[in-house]
Order: C-alpha cells, then structure tokens, then sequence
C-alpha cells in the first residue's frame, strides 16, 4: 500500500479503534500470541535469513545481537503479551470528576492518541511490543523497521495483520513501511500522524527530531549511571555493576559509566574487575582508577558515550555531591543507580539526579517497560513530557474533556445570575 494511503487507512481506522471494548481487544492480543506461538519456524527461518545477510554486510555486533529473534526471544514477546492481556482497559477511564454547577459536571477521561508512527532499527521483537500496545490502547500504528530486519518484520506483520483482523480488529489499524523513503514520507504527514517514537542510534533519533513538525517520543542516548558509594555493601555493588554492565550489553539500560566513591575505591574496583575479566570486559579509567586496576586511558569522549559493547568507563569521586554533578552532565537522562546502605544518600542521590529513572541498589537494566509491569514498551522517553521512562500503556494515552448540563448558558454566570460550585468529585 501506497505510504499516504496507508496513513489515511489508519486515520480511518483510529476511530473505529478508539470505540472497541477491551474484551474485544484482549481476544483479539490472544489471537496475536496464538499465531505467532503457531509460527514460530516460519519466524526463526525468517530471522536466520535477516542474520545471514546483516553478516555478509558486516553489521555491526550490537546490532546483530539486537536483530537476533530466536525461541527465547519469541517467548519473551508472549509473556508480554500476556501481561497485556491481564491490564485494564486504559481507555475511557474516568480520570478527574467535578462538579462546575448543579447538574453541570465535567469529566476528563482517558482516550487514544489516535494514529502512532513508530520507526525503529533492530529489533524484531519491538515490532510485536510496540503493535500490541498500540492495539491495547486503542491506537492505529505505522511501522518502519530497520531494512537489516526486513524478512523477520514481515513475517511478523504479516501474522499480527491477519491475526487481528480477523478477530474484529478494523482494517488498516497497523501497516508496514518498507522502504527507506516512507521514513522521510512518514516525517511529513503531520495531518494523519500524531505522534511519532523513534528507537535507534543517537544520530538517527536526532534526525527524526530535526526533520518533524510531528510530537517526537523518544531519546538519543542511554548513557547510564551506577555510584557506588563510600557506604557501599561491597559484594552487592559487584553483583549488581556486573549485571548492569553484561547481562546484556546491546541495550539502552546497560551501564556506561561507573563513578566510585574514593574511600572504597581500592576495595571495590579489584573485585569488581575478577568479576568483569570473566566477560572480557575492556575498563577505561581515570588517573585514579588506573593506580588501582589495570584500565586503558578515558578520556572527555567517553564519558559521553553510549558503548552498547563490553566496554566500561570508569572514574572515581570525592563525594556524592560530585557523582551527581558529572550524571547530570554527561547522562542522558535515561536511568542511573545509586550503591549504598546510608538512606540519606540514597534519598539524595534519586531527588538530584535529574533522570527519568533512578535506582537504589538494583541493576539498570531493571529500566524495561515488561519489568515495570507495563507489558511491555514502546520506547524510552528522556524528555519531560506526559510520558517520561520506559513507555508502556499509559505513555500512549492521552485525555479528552466531556461536559454534561441541562441547557446551562455562560451568560449566566457572567452576569452574576449564576455562580460556579467547582465541587470535585473524584
């Protein structure tokens, strides 16, 4: 389908979206994870093919690892789906109640964005997120996938096409962009697109926020945070930056920066390298932290890097005022983690670090939509906006006023014939 003509589709289809009852919603989230379940070797020869071709044309190792979509990941989009299905309706919710006058009551309530254009790179599994939020909430969506992924997005747009209309979803609720100019197409539509969500490279993210008169959902960069403070449980902190750090590196939740506190430096860091050297992982330290371990140089560069590798930049600070300084200065915004048992500092540490997410003694990579028991996400937004962190349901909502009365005349209350009761209700 033609790119103009598939965003009038989902114009059309947003409407008749935004009325459908969540019963009907959830059989038909069902009817997705029943086809995708049924397909899965269909899907893993698809995605074998996306892997072989992304090898030949050398790609990068973060992005081969984020393309990868095998029976784990499959599972992993299941349960997301699962944990959708038991949600609430979001929709029509009753969010502010109150009484203007007698029998004059205003309600705010709970409604669709309308119609989401989502253009991400990588990873298929983000096609199957982001299109069942979009089906829960009530919004039609426009897709365009990363050519690298082209065999493994078709096939899983195919299947949640079908699988939906069939079960009563309306035609041309969800669509797929395949060529590199329907991004710059996509850009332009400001008349039937009311929301765009990039999820990509740095570079490619700010081009999308450079070249839209449409809302941009999203961030750049996920150049996050751990502080291991001077009150720091030693093998926590450990167990904990190893996590943050490898457990799985080709995301924006991983760790980028480590700051450590001076007083426990020499303890910490030794330890904390046995444990890295395990995964191979490469330290570039300041002056300090190569006095200590064995790093290679860091330099101003790196700290505002976003690895996505077994790489880790490491420095140490006087204080807990000074960690937070160099977050708020080099951080994106994403989600940065305090180490420490002294509460005082935990509590300091999350009310000054200007982020959307900050943790007290738990991994980044805990910064995930599906962990968050949203189902699961469409993206991270770093902007301070109505929806802040990773963006589940609720991210994808907006409100819509309704005011009920019985012939009521502003006159009235103009001339003073009238007064207002402002009476909240809920």
């Amino acid at each position: 389908m033609e790119i103009y003509e598939a965003a009038k589709a989902a114009r059309e289809a947003s409407i008749l979206l935004a009325a459908i009852n969540g019963d009907k919603k959830n059989e038909a989230l069902k009817a997705i994870a029943e086809a995708i379940n049924a397909n899965q070797d269909a899907i893993e020869k698809a995605n074998a093919i996306d892997i072989e071709n992304s090898q030949k044309e050398q790609i990068a190792m973060p992005i081969l690892k984020r393309l990868k979509f095998d029976a784990g990941k499959i599972k992993d989009v299941l349960q997301g789906i699962e944990s959708l299905r038991g949600l609430e309706d979001p929709v029509g919710k009753i969010q502010l109640k109150t009484e203007l006058d007698e029998n004059l009551i205003l309600n705010r309530i709970s409604s669709p964005i309308g119609v989401i254009g989502v253009i991400f790179e990588s990873r298929p599994d983000a096609l199957v997120q982001i299109s069942t939020l979009c089906l829960k909430s009530g919004n039609a969506v426009l897709l365009k996938g990363g050519s690298e992924a082209k065999e493994t997005n078709k096939i899983l747009y195919q299947i949640i096409k079908d699988a939906s209309e069939k079960a009563g979803m309306p035609e041309g609720w969800i669509s797929l962009m395949e060529s590199r100019q329907d991004v710059n197409a996509i850009l332009k539509m400001d008349e039937l697109i009311d929301l765009l969500i990039p999820r990509g490279s740095n570079e490619f993210v700010s081009y999308i926020m450079k070249n839209s008169n449409i809302p941009v959902m999203g961030h750049a960069d996920g150049i996050c945070h751990t502080y291991v403070d001077k009150d720091a449980d030693i093998e926590l902190a450990v167990n904990v930056v190893t996590d943050s750090k490898v457990q799985y590196v080709a995301v924006c939740n991983a760790l980028e920066t480590l700051l450590v506190h001076k007083d426990v430096a020499e303890v910490f860091l030794p330890q904390l390298k046995a444990s890295l050297d395990k995964y191979n992982v490469v330290i570039k330290g300041c002056e300090q932290t190569r006095e200590i371990i064995e790093a290679d140089c860091v330099d101003e560069s790196d700290w505002e890097t976003e690895y996505l590798d077994y790489i880790l930049s490491i420095k140490i600070v006087d204080s807990l005022q000074e960690a937070i300084n160099h977050i708020n200065k080099y951080g994106s915004g994403h989600t940065d983690s305090i180490i420490t048992t002294d509460q005082d500092a935990a509590d300091e540490f999350m009310m000054l670090v200007d982020s959307g997410n900050v943790f007290h003694n738990v991994s980044t990579r805990f910064s995930d939509g599906f962990r968050y028991g949203f189902g699961a996400e469409v993206g991270v937004s770093t902007a301070k906006i109505h929806a802040r962190g990773p963006v589940g349901i609720e991210g994808l909502l907006i409100y819509k006023y309704k005011l009920c009365g019985s012939g009521h005349i502003v006159a009235d209350y103009a001339s003073g014939k009238k007064s207002f009761t402002h009476k909240r209700i809920i």
